[in-house]
């Protein structure tokens, strides 16, 4: 009897790591907005990272959060770094790592707490009618086996989604305003 109830409690605990070798392990969302402004203007706010606080659903889940800069901002190799007791928000750094002027802007995500990961991110501007710019905000991440089994549970896309999505929404706010 200890036997058959021993196999039986060690096929429950297999079955998740099972089906979890058949789950994907990547993400990718992206979402967009049109803002009444000119590229030129639209590029210039986004590719500076300071300018994320004022519209990034993530920058204002803590006020009090510590943070940090390296480099110049909006150029190649600046980092800002942040680090909050919220474990929504955590620890972690963000650099710029391309930059197509007027186009698009390359970002790496580091995230220390409270897990651990690197996602590429990017922002894009396209014109869209004659005074106005298409603005894209996008983000790719993995989850690694066995923790993938959380896809089954969570839509990563349509959480992560809805955060870019009201990032957009502000930063379409604050420069329709100016």
């Amino acid at each position: 009897m200890i036997k058959k109830l021993s196999i039986i409690l060690a096929v429950f605990i297999a079955i998740p790591f099972i089906v979890a070798l058949f789950i994907q392990n990547d993400y990718a969302v992206e979402r967009e907005v049109n803002i009444n402004q000119p590229k030129a203007v639209v590029f210039n706010y986004i590719k500076l990272l300071k300018n994320q606080d004022n519209f990034s659903k993530w920058a204002m889940m803590d006020p009090k959060m510590k943070k940090s800069f390296k480099g110049t901002d909006g150029t190649v190799g600046f980092i800002s770094a942040w680090d909050s007791d919220n474990e929504e928000v955590g620890k972690g750094e963000q650099e710029i790592m391309s930059i197509i002027e007027g186009e698009r802007v390359e970002y790496e995500l580091r995230f220390f707490s409270p897990f651990e990961s690197t996602s590429p991110a990017y922002m894009t501007t396209t014109s869209a009618l004659s005074t106005g710019t298409k603005v894209s905000w996008g983000f790719r991440g993995n989850m690694a086996y066995p923790m993938n089994l959380m896809f089954l549970f969570m839509d990563f896309e349509q959480i992560i989604g809805d955060d870019l999505q009201t990032g957009l929404d502000n930063l379409k706010v604050i420069l329709e305003q100016h």
